[in-house]
């Protein structure tokens, strides 16, 4: 009943569409319906389209299907002409929005359509051309437009035979090759008229037999009587013969109109409406018969009233001649009037105003207008291709045939053929023995070819010629060989005609080939796109144009606006565009009034003529001649196409001028108005005409941008006097501020000798007016060179109302040349807004490149050193595997293992760098047995690897050595530390623990476990060094920094007092630590070297050692690596446009053996994996990348818990990332590593973290997104080399292959440099104020001058005097290096003052000013903040204690009175809700979260998140009273729901309440901001625990233990404590208070029920839980029992004066029992933390807090003495001396705390 109501006023179907309503409606086969016109087609289509609806769910219905795949949910109706899509909008909008909400939009030439509008549209009414070019740009992307069709309705398919019929072709071969990858059904409806072929057409669009349908003429709805008229011409004159047919189609018309019908009289020129209409008018004014039969002005009756409603709207038509025929009761109808005349002229037809209408054949495909009687007035069409006329072809005449006869009005139609005698028997011959049409596909094929290959879907001649055979043409070659040249041999020989085919495209080829738009390899016949055939497909320029384009622009150095202009209307497209003698008047004076740019007079070509419509387009000339209006339209509708081609092609080209040049042109031709006009004309609706006059006359060109910015500068009345708008100045003014205008910053950053790196900072700084810019505004960034005309860099920049005006920052590398230029120029234009240009001259002149020095060492041809050589059995055992080290280490051996150097090893990945570090480390350990070494790995997954593989052979017999890990998800304790014989850290945790070297900071966080074994650090290996350079580089730095400074304090130490040093240590010698880097190759390993130690500048024979940086050659493998570029703005689709070249990329290198596919994200794993897949189903071996049997790699499935990688993993294709869970890593690996699966796809943490190497690497993309800038940015070539270092599995390869798939601007840049590295640079700057606070807090900096000594010390300072250019440095001398570093402390300490971490003291010399660290510093410094969350954080905390107060005040709670024994600590739950939420809120806004990423599209999950969980977006609700959800503030809005703070607040309570997380990306982040909240919640404690005596610090206090609860628990604040034992139910929980209820019991607190005895315990528990099992009474009394009860005694208050101060210290002496009675086995857990916090009842201060560790098993007692003010106490005691309070809180358990009132008296 829902479908039947887009059928709303059809009662029931006519017998043809009732016989094939079956299959259209409850099926999903293709169709073919081939009928009459006016058969009632349309219907068949909405049959078709409403079934789609109801399968995919968007229309109710019974037969909802369940398999539908949620990609194709769209209908697409292809209509002929744009006219009929017109009217296809109409009658669909009509039938199915009203009823069914659907929502219909037209996409033509005429109708764009946003992404917003494309999206929300269900039908989508287009023209072949149209949807040709959306699925040419859709290619692999699943979110395209093109992707997402559903259902394809192809209206008018006959049409194949006609000239466009090729792109219907090419349109349903790219469908049916992407339902077959895809292996997702799309449905193709074909609507036709009568064909005698039909079933070739039904083969073409895969039509089963069921599906086919086809109508004779008898199903016509109303008779036709068909009448043909041969004309004989005594003469040859054109004219005398013109005159003979319109003599025979007025008699025609005539006998018609007298008997009240009216008639469509169809010619075939534009010219020939106006001209029938004359001299139909003419002969009936001759014969007296205008007034009677034509006319209906005046007239009684439906005419006359017709032509009343219509009289006014004529008039106002620009189009005198629709005026003219009007009165004379006639109309005309071609295309080439505007649209709103042609729509007038079918509405008067239609509604009886007009009798007669004279019409091109368009109308008769385009409009469902028909009329009693048709006529066809000659059947010669002029055919421009054959210069020359043609017969009209039977399939039009057939269409206007089916024009006559009105359904619903007419018993029968009238349908007469006026022809010439000699054509007559032609056609009566064609009627009665119908020709089968033909293919017109050959004559496009190159266009079309080039089309596929740029979508990636055809990469050789073999596929090509794949692609052909899914064509029409090669269904009509087959069964008609003879029409397409193939003789009967020929067929014979190769029956499917598969070498005519490959004949075909190699001919295409070769025409593309020669045009530049592909790259064609004739002996391998590999295809390959340019850049000039993906501009030509993607603005579907043909290939003759762009052949043209080739010859003009490379034949002139330089070329004037005016020449390009002339060049853009040299195009195809514009070839069929004629000069007419009676236009030449009016041309000449267009171009003499109305074009700006130069143009040839008189006009004798067609591209002159061109150029003049053109610019009088642009120049909005008043044009009268009606032809010309027409071709005008026809010229602007495409010129702007082409000029974005062209421009697109000089861009690419890097040609500077003409590429500003056709921008400017294109703009101006979309927006009608000169680039040299003032771009204020863009409010042309708002602002009058003399505004933009006064405007043009102060400045003409490209000032025109400045002058109109110069307004800004003046005042209100200023303005309007000059724009001569004296009440407007502040209206004009505000126009003026929204002109999109970027202020731009560049900082040129010298790399080497020939590159530059620009960083461009872009901020934005007009007024955003949806109106004007809508949702983001577009611009083209450029460097150019200004000398050479040259464009080395270009960027498309989007800046989006929703980020608006947050800044863009982009960096660029550049190429610099010998000699340096003077300047570059950073070129900004807008894509859209005519006159937007900026122009940013960037000098050179101070510029100092460094010197380009790159030290390598050559790899001596040695014997392999045996392993004997290591003289120790226990050690030797460590390598029985192999038998000799390789020559790389072979030759470092004598420098790692009988020398205490330093060593830097810069060598390729897969060197066996690792063995090298455990050279050094046995060397440290056979001389310093209690040593330590720290190894530090840059990444998690790394440190985990090398962990793994060390515990194993380490950590085992013979040597028994204890191996920890060290990073942000473990924790040991100090006893596990200083046993420890070898660390694995990350280089945050080491910087960490190493900041408390000198054991004077303390506080509860890690950094007291540094206290003493870092001094007995002997070996630091910090592996992939070169790292130092990237983002986390800050932190290296620091550690090898601080360990330099560390080895020398202690050897001076141990200089002093010998004696106690070596008894200390236990080791002999010196104590220095020693530093051993090991990195990939790098280009200034000398200032590297010279940093960690190593002698660089002396030359004996110590100078150097240590230093090894073998060139990238040196591999133990051989490695041949390709790079291929693909294009596309987007990162996604051109993701996917890699997929199909890396499958080949596979079969070619690697068929056989394992590969790994490097990837950004995990959704690209995915999608990666899904279309390796697709593309080996396609070659009939889906499995071909397994390598073990069917049942094995199922049983294994079934053990995987992620869905994707339980599917891949079957096909042989594993996935790999961060997200899978360990237990699905370790089989993927397992699995790689065995061969059982043959391809890997992973994201690019695996090149670091897992050690599987494999014979052929891809990487797929070498961008990510970065969360920070929220866009995609580019990895660090170390990373790209890591990648590809995976290539070559030692043992089995003897060579590797890698294959990088880069940006295609990014190709000429990564062959250059992949192998030739940039020098690292540090990155020190970035975390100045956190390093140099953390030296300051612990004591190692003490002054200004001390700072600039210790930077001395860094890498940071080496590279300043490198290249101080890079860093802003004056020079590369001394004292220019001191002053600049000196200018860097005075900075960044002023920013430490600023946020309160630090305090300086000034002297008269500010060298001398001594550096204080402040709580907020050591906090940073404590616990690894950035140094600007402290500030914050003591923001949070003062608000804290405020709102803690307040509620306190609001309940007036009383004071505890003295008591014996511990009382529940319990809060009002407003209180406990809002101070808890606040807590969390506070941190989650810290700038520690900054960059938590909130990826595209995620401030919808966060909205929808926030109506779920309990709080929302922020604690508003709470602080107005609320509580929970019930009073959730309305709406806020997106901004705020895509800031990373909102998104932290939102995962921290959805963890909280268990919620389900959106997608499986917040479940890792999730992860990511639990483990950093125990962290900052210490920070804050520690900040808050300083302020003592402000009110209400006690509460506080307290609180952070309660929130440390909810954390450790899961649960939320007003949930009983029950629920956090295992086991227990919410709904268990309701039925044990059911049952308490029912007993008339009270539900006791869990705090009760671990008081009782066990035994009284049980039974109340076997009580509560009537008729549940007895098991689970055992496991949650043991659950229980398993707590730690806390209990008191021998308490006692003490004072005591001190003798110096006279200060009075309070003591409170008690004994505090700990029991835990479990029977449950030990448990080893974390110990758990008691928090015994004293304060004052009045004003709630805080007089004490400790924390002390308590064990997780039996009963404690320990003896414990709180210190206390005494004054503060008795002051806040309340009466007769008054109490304190005592709380004991539990870190880990909620609903057990206690508290105690204690009399000081």
């Amino acid at each position: 009943s829902t479908c039947a109501q887009a059928f709303a006023g059809t009662s029931s179907l006519n017998p043809m569409q009732s016989r094939v309503f079956d299959v259209a409606f409850h099926n999903r086969d293709n169709m073919l319906v081939c009928a009459p016109t006016g058969a009632g087609k349309t219907n068949v289509a909405m049959l078709a389209t409403v079934s789609h609806f109801r399968d995919v769910g968007l229309v109710p219905g019974k037969d909802v299907s369940a398999n539908m795949e949620t990609g194709g949910k769209k209908v697409v109706y292809i209509a002929p002409m744009k006219a009929l899509a017109q009217e296809v909008v109409s009658k669909f909008h009509s039938k199915l929005n009203p009823s069914l909400r659907l929502i219909v939009r037209e996409l033509t030439g005429d109708m764009q359509l946003t992404r917003a509008e494309a999206e929300s549209a269900n039908v989508i009414v287009t023209t072949p051309e149209k949807w040709d070019v959306v699925t040419r740009k859709s290619g692999n992307d699943e979110k395209s437009l093109g992707n997402q069709c559903g259902l394809l309705i192809i209206d008018e398919v006959h049409l194949l035979a006609d000239e466009r019929g090729a792109v219907i072709e090419s349109v349903v071969a790219r469908l049916h090759r992407l339902v077959e990858s895809r292996q997702r059904q799309v449905r193709i409806v074909g609507l036709s008229a009568t064909l005698p072929n039909y079933k070739d057409v039904a083969t073409f669009l895969q039509v089963p037999e069921r599906g086919l349908f086809y109508f004779g003429p008898e199903h016509r709805p109303v008779p036709l009587q068909q009448t043909f008229v041969g004309v004989i011409a005594q003469t040859r004159d054109r004219f005398m013969r013109e005159k003979k047919m319109n003599n025979v189609c007025y008699d025609v018309v005539v006998d018609s109109l007298r008997r009240g019908y009216q008639v469509m009289v169809f010619v075939h020129s534009r010219k020939g409406t106006g001209d029938t209409a004359n001299a139909l008018v003419e002969r009936a004014a001759q014969a007296d018969e205008l007034e009677r039969l034509f006319i209906t002005q005046g007239k009684e009756g439906e005419a006359g009233e017709a032509h009343k409603r219509y009289a006014d709207r004529v008039k106002k038509s620009r189009n005198r001649e629709v005026g003219n025929h009007f009165a004379n009761g006639i109309g005309i109808h071609h295309a080439g009037m505007l649209r709103g005349d042609r729509k007038l002229t079918e509405q008067m037809f239609a509604d009886g105003a007009i009798k007669v209408l004279c019409c091109t054949a368009t109308l008769a495909w385009g409009i469902n207008l028909p009329a009693h009687t048709v006529v066809v007035k000659g059947t010669e069409v002029y055919n421009p291709e054959k210069g020359g006329l043609v017969d009209l072809s039977i399939l039009d005449v057939m269409q206007i045939f089916g024009r006559a006869g009105r359904p619903q009005f007419d018993t029968s139609g009238e349908a007469t053929l006026i022809t010439s005698h000699d054509a007559l028997h032609r056609y009566l011959d064609k009627l009665v023995r119908q020709v089968p049409i033909e293919s017109t596909f050959i004559k496009q094929l190159p266009d079309h070819l080039n089309a596929e290959v740029v979508g990636g879907t055809v990469t050789n001649i073999k596929e090509a010629a794949t692609w052909l055979t899914y064509t029409y043409l090669h269904v009509r070659m087959v069964r008609n060989p003879l029409a397409y040249g193939i003789t009967a041999d020929q067929k014979a020989d190769d029956p499917m005609l598969r070498g005519r085919s490959v004949e075909l495209v190699q001919d295409a080829a070769r025409l593309l080939a020669g045009n530049e738009m592909v790259r064609y390899d004739i002996e391998s016949g590999n295809l390959s796109v340019t850049d000039l055939g993906r501009t030509a497909a993607h603005y579907y320029i043909q290939a003759e144009s762009v052949a043209t384009f080739n010859e003009k622009l490379r034949g002139f150095d330089s070329l004037s606006d005016g020449q390009l202009a002339h060049l853009i209307c040299c195009a195809t497209e514009f070839e069929n565009v004629k000069i007419r003698q009676e236009e030449l008047n009016e041309l000449d004076a267009l171009a003499k009034n109305s074009c700006p740019l130069p143009v040839k007079v008189p006009i004798h070509d067609p591209s002159d003529k061109s150029l003049v419509l053109m610019q009088a387009f642009i120049s909005r000339a008043g044009i009268k001649s009606f032809t010309l209006i027409s071709d005008t339209n026809y010229i602007a509708s495409n010129a702007g196409r082409v000029a974005r081609a062209m421009f697109q092609m000089c861009l690419k080209q890097n040609e500077a001028g003409p590429t500003i040049q056709l921008l400017r042109i294109a703009k101006s031709i979309d927006k009608r108005f000169w680039w040299f006009q003032t771009p204020l004309r863009h409010f042309e609706g708002e602002l009058k005409d003399n505004v933009f006059m006064a405007m043009e006359s102060r400045s003409v060109g490209p000032d025109t941008f400045e002058a109109a910015l110069s307004l800004l500068d003046m005042q209100h009345h200023e303005v309007g006097q000059l724009c001569h708008q004296a009440k407007n100045g502040r209206k004009i003014q505000r126009f003026v501020g929204m002109l999109p205008r970027i202020d731009v910053h560049c900082d040129v950053q010298p790399v080497t000798t020939s590159v530059l790196r620009f960083r461009i900072r872009l901020h934005p700084i007009w007024e955003w007016q949806n109106r004007w810019h809508g949702g983001a505004e577009a611009f083209w960034l450029w460097v150019e060179d200004g000398e050479n005309d040259r464009i080395y860099h270009n960027e498309y920049v989007i800046f989006s109302r929703r980020t608006h005006p947050e800044s863009v920052a982009l960096d660029l590398s550049i190429p610099a040349f010998d000699p340096l230029p003077k300047q570059y120029f950073i070129r900004i234009v807008s894509d859209s807004w005519v006159g937007i240009e900026m122009l940013l001259p960037v000098s050179l002149r101070d510029v100092q490149r460094p010197s380009q020095k790159v030290h390598h060492t050559d790899l001596i041809d040695l014997t392999p050193l045996p392993t004997t050589a290591l003289q120790n059995e226990a050690y030797e055992h460590l390598y029985s595997t192999i038998d000799t080290f390789n020559p790389i280490q072979t030759q470092l051996f004598h420098v790692l293992y009988h020398t205490d150097s330093p060593v830097l090893l810069g060598a390729p990945t897969g060197s066996g760098k690792t063995i090298v570090a455990e050279l050094a480390l046995l060397r440290m350990k056979r001389n310093h047995p209690n040593g330590i070494c720290v190894y530090i790995a840059p990444l998690k997954s790394l440190a985990r690897e090398r962990l793994k593989e060390w515990k194993l052979r380490l950590g085992s017999a013979p040597l028994n050595w204890k191996v920890l890990e060290l990073s942000g998800d473990t924790h040991h304790d100090q006893k596990a530390l200083n046993h420890a014989d070898v660390l694995v850290c990350t280089p945050e945790k080491w910087d960490l623990i190493s900041r408390g070297w000198k054991g004077t900071t303390a506080s509860d966080s890690n950094v007291a476990n540094g206290k003493k074994f870092v001094k007995r650090v002997r070996l630091l290996v910090i592996d992939e060094i070169h790292l130092l350079g990237e983002e986390r580089g800050a932190v290296l730095e620091a550690i090898v920094s601080r360990t330099r400074f560390i080895s020398k304090f202690v050897d001076s130490e141990q200089r002093e007092n010998d004696d106690k040093s070596l008894k200390d240590t236990g080791a002999e010698g010196s104590c220095h630590t020693r530093i051993v880097g090991l990195s990939t190759a790098l280009a200034n390993a000398v200032d590297l070297a010279d940093w960690i130690g190593i002698d660089t500048k002396g030359h004996g024979p110590r100078s150097m050692r240590g230093l090894y940086n073998f060139r990238h050659s040196v591999r133990p493998i051989l490695m041949d690596v390709h790079i291929q570029g693909y294009a596309g703005r987007h990162y996604c689709p051109r993701m996917a446009t890699m997929n199909k070249p890396a499958y080949a990329a596979i079969k070619e290198y690697s068929p056989n053996n394992p590969t790994l596919i490097f990837v950004a994200s995990r959704r690209q794993t995915r999608l990666t994996a899904f279309d390796l897949i697709s593309y080996a189903a396609g070659d009939e071996n889906p499995r071909s990348f397994l390598g073990c049997s069917d049942d094995y790699i199922e049983s294994v499935a079934e053990s995987i818990q992620d869905e994707s990688l339980r599917h891949t993993i079957t096909y042989g294709i594993g996935l790999h990332h961060a997200g899978l869970s360990s237990n699905d890593r370790d089989i993927v690996e397992r699995l790689f590593l065995g061969g059982e699966i043959q391809v890997l796809v992973a994201t690019a943490t695996l090149a670091w973290g897992v050690n599987l190497p494999a014979r052929f690497v891809i990487v797929k993309g070498t961008e990510y997104f970065d969360a920070k800038t929220s866009r995609y940015v580019d990895y660090p070539l170390t990373d790209v080399l890591q990648m590809i270092g995976r290539a070559g599995r030692p043992g089995f390869d003897t060579e590797g292959k890698a294959l990088v798939m880069v940006e295609e601007s990014k190709k000429s840049f990564y062959k250059r440099f992949l192998y030739l590295p940039f020098p690292v640079e540090s990155c020190l700057e970035e975390r100045m104020c956190e390093n140099l606070n953390a030296e300051i807090a612990i004591g190692t900096i003490n002054s200004i001058g001390e700072a600039v000594a210790y930077l001395s010390w860094t890498f940071y300072a080496r590279r300043v005097a490198a290249n101080p250019s890079f860093y802003g440095a004056a020079a590369s001398k001394d004292e220019d290096v001191q002053e600049f570093l000196l200018s860097v402390v005075q900075e960044t300490t002023q920013k430490l003052k600023n946020h309160g971490c630090v305090e300086i003291d000034k002297t008269d010399d500010e060298i001398d000013n001594a550096l204080q660290p402040t709580i907020l510093g050591k906090t940073a410094s404590n616990y690894y903040l950035q140094y600007r969350t402290p500030k914050q954080m003591l923001v949070g905390v003062k608000e804290a204690r405020r709102l803690m107060m307040g509620c306190i005040e609001e309940s007036n709670e009383p004071l505890p009175k003295p008591r014996t024994g511990l009382m529940p600590f319990e809060r009002s739950t407003r209180l406990d809700e809002l101070s808890v939420a606040w807590i969390l809120y506070a941190l989650s806004s810290t700038h520690e979260f900054d960059e938590l990423p909130v990826r595209h599209n995620e401030e919808h999950l966060n909205a929808e998140l926030a109506e779920k969980v309990m709080w929302g977006a922020d604690t508003s609700s709470l602080l107005k009273g609320g509580l929970g959800s019930n009073a959730r503030q309305a709406e806020i809005s997106l901004d705020v729901m895509a800031d990373p703070h909102t998104k932290c607040f939102l995962l921290l309570q959805a963890y909280l309440e268990h919620a389900k997380m959106p997608i499986s990306d917040y479940v890792n982040d999730a992860k990511t901001v639990v483990d950093q909240i125990p962290r900052l919640l210490s920070a804050m404690q520690f900040i808050a625990l300083q302020e003592t005596t402000a009110a209400g610090s006690f509460e506080l206090a307290c609180q952070f233990s309660r929130v440390r609860q909810i954390l450790s628990t899961r649960t939320m604040v007003d949930e009983t404590p029950w629920t956090q034992l295992a086991g227990v139910t919410l709904k268990g929980l309701r039925q044990m208070e059911k049952n308490a209820k029912s007993k008339k019991m009270t539900m006791p607190s869990l705090r009760e029920v671990r008081m009782m005895p066990r035994d009284e315990a049980a039974r109340q528990l076997r009580s509560l839980l009537a008729g549940k099992q007895s098991g689970m009474n055992a496991d949650l009394l043991d659950s229980i029992y398993s707590l730690p009860l806390m209990t008191i005694g021998n308490i006692q208050v003490s004072q005591h004066v001190e003798k110096v101060t006279g200060t009075i210290n309070g003591i409170v002496s008690l004994e505090l029992i700990i029991n835990e009675d479990s029977r449950r086995k030990k448990q080893h857990g974390d110990p758990m933390n008691l928090a015994l916090v004293l304060g004052t009842p009045q004003r709630r201060t805080l007089l004490s807090y400790q924390s002390i560790g308590i064990g997780r098993n039996g009963t404690v007692k320990k003896s414990v003495n709180i210190s206390f003010d005494w004054n503060t106490a008795n002051a806040n005691g309340g009466e007769d001396g008054g109490v304190v309070i005592l709380r004991l809180l539990l870190s880990d358990v909620r609903g057990l705390d206690a508290e105690i009132a204690i009399p000081l008296r």
